[in-house]
């Protein structure tokens, strides 16, 4: 059976409504109540929207096709749920998540899995009922669910509330520059005070008093002296010596 159901997005606002790798569905209440039995199970049929027309319902449940082979096939089956859960009686919450277990791949594709949409998209999805014999109604296609498109690697600042790598750069080099005039004038200052404390430089800042000697007045010549040349002194002369007797 057809049913006239159209499974869509909610219209109101719903944080993480759509991202890029999930969605939000409505939950269809009350839609299989007269289709289903108690043992009939509801899945969700996930397709790429240009892959729909072509998708054909599983004979039993052994043929369903999985979401390891979305990428090949273009589209698998989730969601598994007892019919009882969508009655119009059964406490439930009003979506559905497409896409939010993030551990589907390493099952080895035994089991349905709701794995994340690998890409943007557009999806369809519709709801399919299955018995014992096989597919016994479903719903008509949604209308292509488009996701967000992720941002790239290269696009994304590691580290938003730090100054850009221009500021970061001109900080760096000006702090060299600061860091090599201090060195300057401090070696500037150090030559300064060890040039004021060496060679003739001790003796400009300090006084010294030295013993005055008066010069030698001249002494009066003794009998019997005469001068010598300039410059030997005076010396008196002496007797000659005696004659050796012959």
């Amino acid at each position: 059976a057809l049913l006239p159901y159209v499974p869509r997005v909610p219209a109101a606002a719903l944080p993480g409504k759509l991202t890029a790798t999930t969605f939000a569905l409505e939950r269809p209440c009350c839609v299989f109540d007269r289709h289903a039995n108690a043992s009939d199970a509801i899945w969700l049929v996930v397709a790429f929207a240009n892959a729909s027309a072509t998708f054909r319902n599983p004979p039993c449940r052994a043929d369903v096709p999985r979401y390891e082979q979305l990428p090949t096939a273009h589209s698998y089956m989730t969601l598994e749920t007892a019919a009882a859960a969508y009655t119009c009686s059964a406490p439930s919450p009003a979506v559905l998540r497409v896409g939010g277990d993030t551990a589907c791949g390493g099952q080895g594709g035994r089991d349905p899995c709701n794995g994340p949409l690998p890409s943007p998209g557009p999806y369809r999805v519709k709801f399919l009922v299955m018995g014992c014999h096989g597919p016994k109604a479903e719903t008509r296609w949604s209308d292509p669910i488009l996701l967000r498109r992720a941002g790239s690697p290269s696009t994304i600042d590691p580290a938003p509330a730090r100054r850009s790598s221009h500021v970061v750069v001109i900080a760096s080099v000006l702090a060299s520059l600061g860091a090599a005039l201090a060195m300057a004038v401090l070696g500037a200052v150090w030559g300064s005070l060890c040039h004021q404390d060496s060679g003739t430089g001790i003796f400009t800042h300090r006084s010294y008093r030295t013993h005055h000697v008066p010069p030698a007045l001249p002494q009066p010549v003794p009998p019997g002296c005469r001068c010598s040349p300039p410059g030997l002194g005076c010396f008196v002369p002496r007797p000659p010596a005696p004659c050796p007797a012959k």
